[in-house]
């Protein structure tokens, strides 16, 4: 069984993951004892690749803000077996449960209860996957106060304990040391041949879309241009970095980055209220080598 994502992430790179191989230093097979490092981790499709395919990444570090995530990746690394337990009882519940509105009520208890921001890993972790798996879309949203408020899904019997995928998960992060927090403390964990790759809240289109939801924090512009001052920082530890971002065609990455190599690649776009502004678009792959 291959590792892959444990949950549904807005933005995740699964799709993309051919052309970001496609763009890493030309040498990097032959780098040896690597530092793989995720500022942004999100749903973890371009980690679990990497460990997989190459056998050279010797140790990995990974971070995230939100919290609630990062504290499934540690349930997920120390306590696969009490997850799937916990995992396997909710979906059951979930399962007997034989009307729409009695989903939707158990859901809405449930989202409640993690809300409260006191419960322990196992059950954080298990209600974290449950909604995952129940409310609309797969969404991760949070309102300023930090409480998800995404709505019911209205999916009959969703596939909530995925023990294969958390087991061949947890295997993998046995190498990767999962940190929570501010995105430049990453950098002090870099140690030899390092290798970053940047996947943070995408820069909305426009005024009326926005992808960065998943936390209560705005990664507004100045954000942006705070996250290309560390990219600098990396660049004169002479580490390399790759960055993904959205094609916003105004020229602001353009400008902000334009002592770095910058390509677009074709991504799509599945979540968007307006199924026309679904499909394919631009992205932005930066770079500090050719």
């Amino acid at each position: 069984m291959k590792a892959k994502p444990f949950v549904k992430w807005v933005g995740g790179k699964t799709q993309l993951i051919d052309q970001l191989e496609a763009k890493l230093p030309a040498d990097f097979d032959q780098w040896e004892n690597v530092t793989y490092i995720e500022p942004f981790v999100g749903g973890g499709a371009m980690l679990f690749y990497m460990l997989q395919t190459h056998s050279n990444i010797k140790s990995a570090i990974i971070n995230d803000i939100n919290n609630d995530l990062t504290t499934c990746y540690k349930v997920v690394k120390e306590s696969p077996q009490v997850l799937v337990d916990s995992l396997r009882k909710i979906q059951q519940e979930y399962y007997s449960l034989h009307s729409e509105d009695s989903k939707k009520e158990f859901f809405l208890l449930m989202r409640a209860e993690f809300n409260t921001k006191a419960l322990d890993p196992i059950r954080n972790t298990t209600l974290f996957f449950f909604l995952n798996r129940t409310c609309f879309n797969g969404l991760y949203r949070v309102n300023k106060s930090g409480l998800f408020n995404v709505p019911f899904g209205r999916y009959e019997t969703p596939t909530i304990c995925d023990a294969n995928t958390i087991f061949a998960d947890s295997e993998l992060l046995q190498k990767v040391e999962i940190l929570t927090g501010d995105y430049t403390q990453t950098l002090n964990h870099a140690r030899g041949n390092s290798f970053f790759y940047f996947d943070p809240p995408y820069r909305p289109l426009n005024a009326t879309s926005s992808f960065n939801d998943y936390t209560k924090e705005a990664f507004n512009d100045l954000a942006q241009k705070r996250l290309k001052d560390f990219c600098d920082d990396i660049q004169a530890a002479g580490h390399h970095f790759m960055l993904s971002n959205s094609d916003c065609q105004d020229g602001f990455f353009d400008d902000l980055y334009i002592q770095y190599q910058i390509e677009r690649v074709w991504a799509s776009r599945n979540i968007n209220a307006n199924p026309n502004k679904r499909g394919k678009l631009t992205e932005l792959l930066i770079r500090n080598y050719i």
